[in-house]
């Protein structure tokens, strides 16, 4: 009974250690890899990499289907990081635009609130009807306000 005891416990302690080791050594599932590609981009989801948002772009991204260098607002930083965590080479920023803002001009808006659903990160303020106000320190620099609105009241402007 006790050698019996013996043997089950040493199968276990043995089994323990395998799978111990196997989880540090083993490369993780890609869904868990996409996770951590995504919680690197900036969560702005404005489409400049050609990507509908930042989960998409990841998936592509640790699929091979897509460079590491396609995310303006995440900038060098995050292209470097991406290729730390991938084993890939950093490279420069695919097209590298000046940071901008958009700037609405109050004399034209009419509040129609086209701008502000368009907005990836809520950087839009306005009521329908009202005038709309662009939270600089918010703004992306994405442009995907910019063709929504039928009045064209709204510019593109470098940061300063």
């Amino acid at each position: 009974m006790l050698e019996a005891i013996l043997t089950i416990a040493l199968i276990a302690l043995i089994a323990g250690v395998g799978l111990s080791y196997a989880s540090r050594r083993l490369p993780s599932s890609d869904t868990d890899l996409v996770e951590q590609v995504n919680e690197l981009l900036p969560q702005t989801q404005c489409a400049q990499c050609g990507y509908p948002g930042c989960r998409p772009y990841a998936a592509a991204v640790v699929a091979g289907d897509t460079a590491i260098n396609l995310c303006p607002p995440g900038g060098d930083e995050t292209v470097r990081r991406l290729a730390e965590i991938l084993g890939r080479e950093a490279i420069p920023l695919a097209e590298y635009a000046e940071p901008s803002v958009a700037v609405i001009d109050e004399t034209l808006c009419i509040g129609c609130l086209h701008c502000r659903n368009a907005c990836p990160v809520d950087a839009i303020v306005g009521a329908h009807g009202l005038m709309h106000s662009v939270i600089e320190s918010e703004c992306t620099g994405c442009e995907l306000c910019v063709s929504p609105c039928p009045v064209d009241c709204i510019s593109m402007k470098p940061l300063e």
